[in-house]
């Protein structure tokens, strides 16, 4: 039987600088870059790769706050920690509660891009027990490297984001060198022509493509000098994506125009390399879809460790690996659910949730800024110059952006809620029970 002890055994903390900033990439560039260029073409044809700078801007600015409010805390949990010291059990249960959900919903799509392209290449792996097999193999990897410890899954999380950024930069490579001779400039009308709502819509739509830099956050605990460490991966990694998301779209504008196609990276690189450019592409779609499934394996399961260990979930998530010291029970768990929502298919009610839960954890990160100044003011944390503006700038940017979201959607908010509001409840109660027997414990005798 494994041996297990409490989460009271310290993480080792094994992620520094370069790694965080790896994970940061890898949980953000996963298959929206190859989705995205569709309908952000449509909506603004040309000024398309304008947009994906203009999001990299308004995500500086949330970012740059989510920086400050992480670098003044040294334990697993991410947003959900941040948001549960600053504003207390209740409000930091809703975020942990959009977090899980997201974190579920959005990488089992994820897997199930994988096998589709998987079954366009190799047919017999498609349908039926292979599909299941592939799945079984696909997630296995992943959740025993995360089991044996932080090292080996940071390193697989390391190398798949080489593998997925070589392939993309190779394409813009390519595309630079073969447009650059004669580049057209945006002209001021293909910006303005698409109007305001156009624009609300793409930079929505973007919102979500730039998000995942907040799950990588979650596995503080092992983060080495997180105060310095984290604010360097957050924002290198952010500046990274910034430049392969504008200058993939560049690339794909200028070599098939604004012209709408299901297939833009694809139709690209068979432009740009030849008739191999559909395989290269779905090969590379598969190493990216991979690399946001390790990522997940790795953060997803130190947030229900730092719920466990806030007592907001029961105490066996929250328990380590004698040997290893990992969260391995919480690790095991999330890929059995994992496997049950990318095997059955029901993940689909939860992905329309996924966009709106990006939003919530952005504008009360923000928050949680503007509350910890007040709390904490001598903290010893990294200080964002106009950290006040910047924060209510991002906080502005979260609601203008909910404006656009459909009324399923917003049920699908509520009904998170009401799971959150809950587990509240649960917690609170147990919290109360507990209370007696502390004080006897500790009365002198």
């Amino acid at each position: 039987m494994p041996n297990f002890r409490g989460a009271v055994m310290p993480f080792i903390r094994a992620i520094g600088r370069w790694t965080m900033t790896a994970l940061v990439i890898n949980c953000v560039i996963g298959s929206g870059i190859f989705g995205v260029p569709v309908e952000l073409t449509r909506l603004l044809g040309r000024a398309s790769p304008l947009a994906m700078l203009a999001t990299g801007l308004a995500m500086a600015v949330i970012l740059g706050c989510v920086a400050e409010v992480a670098s003044q805390f040294s334990e697993p949990g991410g947003p959900y920690l941040y948001v549960r010291t600053a504003f207390g059990r209740l409000i930091g249960l809703q975020v942990a509660w959009f977090f899980l959900l997201v974190s579920l919903a959005a990488p089992a799509a994820t897997a199930n891009l994988f096998l589709g392209y998987l079954g366009g290449l190799l047919p017999w792996a498609g349908h039926g027990w292979p599909r299941l097999a592939m799945l079984s193999v696909l997630l296995l990897i992943p959740m025993l490297a995360n089991c044996y410890g932080v090292r080996s899954g940071a390193t697989l999380s390391n190398l798949l984001t080489v593998a997925k950024l070589l392939p993309l930069l190779l394409l813009i490579a390519l595309g630079v060198f073969r447009f650059s001779q004669h580049f057209q400039i945006i002209r001021t009308s293909e910006v303005v022509s698409p109007g305001i709502s156009a624009w609300l819509s793409a930079l929505l739509l973007l919102i979500f493509a730039y998000g995942g830099s907040e799950s990588a956050l979650t596995p503080t605990g092992e983060v080495r000098d997180p105060r310095h460490t984290v604010p360097f991966g957050v924002l290198t990694g952010l500046a990274v994506v910034t430049f392969v998301y504008a200058f993939t779209q560049f690339v794909t504008v200028a070599t098939i125009g604004a012209s709408s196609t299901p297939h833009p990276l694809a139709d690209t690189a068979s432009v740009l390399i030849g008739a191999g450019g559909g395989t290269f592409v779905a090969i590379t779609v598969m190493i990216s879809a991979y690399g946001r499934i390790s990522c997940t394996m790795l953060n997803t399961p130190r947030l229900l460790c730092s719920l466990a260990s806030q007592g907001d979930m029961p105490l066996f998530l929250g328990k380590l690996h004698a040997r290893f010291n990992t969260p391995a029970t919480a690790i095991v768990l999330y890929a059995a659910a994992y496997w049950i929502l990318a095997a059955s298919g029901t993940f689909l009610w939860f992905a329309q949730l996924a966009a709106a839960s990006m939003i919530v954890i952005y504008a009360s990160t923000c928050a949680a800024l503007i509350r910890l100044r007040r709390q904490q003011p001598q903290a010893d944390a990294l200080r964002l110059p106009f950290g006040h503006a910047f924060a209510f700038v991002g906080i502005v940017i979260s609601l203008a952006l909910l404006t656009r979201l459909g009324l399923r959607q917003a049920l699908f908010m509520v009904v998170a809620a009401l799971i959150a509001l809950v587990n509240w409840w649960w917690a609170r109660r147990r919290a109360h029970q507990a209370e007696p027997a502390i004080v006897a414990a500790t009365a002198p005798q």
